[in-house]
């Protein structure tokens, strides 16, 4: 272990390299399972608090919009204020709110709740993957890290929908005062165990208060006109204009980014082909992973009856990718290369979602259980290499900027994704396609995205290296 006058820099997995890594992985799995187990008690939460189908997509999407509206300027407040700072005072703004949400007695409180909340994980997200890239030293033990870091993430929702089941049956609240159980833990730990990273000595200028604001008007704009093609009859003038303003929203962002002094995205970090292409990939793979787990809960719950908790059961295969990611993904990316491993990924994705297809009121889940294997392991190779690649080639100082570029392209994934595969499920209702007929139409969306995500992936092929094995340090290899 190296240290230095800013940050102590891990070039091997010491003890209290684990440690630090722990608590890292344990906050981004708090927002993973916060996310799924939300999901499955939603209906609880309507029947209790007497919610409307709009406030209860407002509850979600409220969430979604506080992250993804927000993780830029959190990527940038790393950079400036420093991200053991943010970390730990962000994380106190998660757990006291994620408590509010408990307590709610109405629907404006409790979507009130969870747009602070995911206002906090902004803020959270950039730091912890930020605090990863500059305390790990850059290649073997880095990368280590930041697989481990994606499997807990990607296991988290995939864990929280089961969770969530159980936890709901003893009362939805429970479904709110968990994450603030396992937020004090790692409170307390990140305390004594984070050490600084490191404020940039050059800091001009505050923040980018209004490139902020309009990344977050033009996501709810942009989505609220995908959620209005559910019924293109209805105001048309309405969905364009939403469509409009979220354009417009966009235009102002890249024209305030062009003339502040103190610009929220540096424009000149798009120029970087693969930071694009993989914040492109992101977008369209977790779109189709989210539309496909929102119309597979609708499936099991609505269409077949079945419970939260055998719902959660159903989905808790997916979790398996928490297990794959620091496994199977390491000797992947030795073997092939990230970007190789991220087509395949998106090409495994593509076929799960081809697989079931064909599933109606009558099939087994056995029948469904290759879909549910296959996306285990499609996200557990597409997930942890788009992390690395998301801040691979960007200078230190820019780490946070880049890791909240990506978790804004993963957060607007998710909403459009939803919002998508919902338009184009009640458009086939409302075209006489209703039941399964409605499902497998919208069912058509995820897999246009993932092949979309494999051709952009596919754009890299030809520039993307394989690691020579002998050249590999010995950590790696054995992992």
């Amino acid at each position: 272990m190296v240290k230095s006058r800013a940050a102590e820099v891990f070039t091997e997995m010491s003890g209290r390299a684990w440690g630090v890594l722990a608590v890292l992985c344990g906050a981004i799995f708090m927002e993973g399972i916060d996310v799924g187990m939300l999901s499955v008690a939603l209906p609880s939460i309507r029947a209790e608090l007497g919610l409307s189908t709009g406030m209860l997509s407002g509850v979600v999407s409220a969430y979604v919009l506080g992250y993804g509206g927000f993780v830029l300027l959190g990527g940038r407040a790393a950079d400036l204020l420093g991200r053991r700072r943010m970390f730990l005072f962000w994380l106190t703004v998660f757990l006291v709110f994620s408590g509010l949400g408990g307590f709610a007695t109405t629907g404006w409180m409790l979507l009130t709740a969870r747009f602070v909340t995911g206002v906090a994980a902004a803020f959270l997200a950039p730091a912890g993957l930020s605090l990863i890239t500059t305390n790990f030293a850059e290649g073997a033990v880095r990368d280590k890290a930041l697989m481990f870091y994606a499997g807990v993430a990607a296991g988290g929702f995939s864990l929280g929908m089961v969770v969530g089941g159980l936890l709901t049956a003893f009362g939805w609240r429970w479904v709110f005062f968990v994450p603030v159980l396992v937020s004090a833990v790692l409170l307390v730990a990140a305390i004594a165990m984070i050490r600084d990273s490191g404020v940039p000595q050059r800091v001009r200028g505050g923040f980018d208060l209004l490139g902020a604001l309009s990344v977050p008007a033009a996501m709810l704009l942009l989505v609220y006109g995908v959620v209005r093609l559910e019924h293109p009859g209805d105001n048309p003038g309405l969905t364009v204009a939403s469509f409009a303003g979220g354009l417009a929203a966009l235009a102002l962002f890249v024209v305030n980014e062009r003339r502040t002094a103190t610009p929220l995205v540096r424009l000149g970090i798009l120029r970087s082909v693969p930071l694009v292409r993989t914040n492109l990939v992101a977008v369209l793979f977790i779109a189709s992973f989210m539309g496909f787990q929102f119309l597979a809960t609708l499936y099991f719950q609505e269409v077949r009856g079945w419970s939260t908790v055998q719902t959660g059961l159903a989905m808790a295969v997916l979790g398996l990718d928490a297990i794959l990611a620091p496994l199977l993904t390491p000797w992947f990316v030795r073997r092939f290369g990230n970007v190789r491993v991220i087509f395949g990924g998106t090409v495994l994705a593509a076929l799960a979602y081809v697989l079931f297809l064909p599933t109606d009121l009558d099939r087994t889940y056995i029948a469904m259980l290759p879909t549910m294997l296959l996306l285990a392991v499609a996200f557990a190779l597409v997930y942890g290499p788009l992390t690395i690649a998301g801040t691979d080639d960007i200078a230190a100082e820019e780490h946070g900027l880049a890791g909240g570029l990506l978790y804004t392209a993963i957060q607007f994934g998710a909403a459009l994704g939803i919002s998508v595969v919902t338009a184009v499920n009640v458009a086939a209702v409302t075209a006489g396609n209703v039941g399964m007929d409605g499902l497998r139409t919208a069912l058509i969306v995820p897999v246009v995205a993932a092949v979309l995500a494999g051709v952009v992936a596919a754009t890299g092929l030809r520039r993307s290296t394989i690691a020579d094995p002998d050249e590999l340090p010995e950590q790696l290899v054995h992992a």
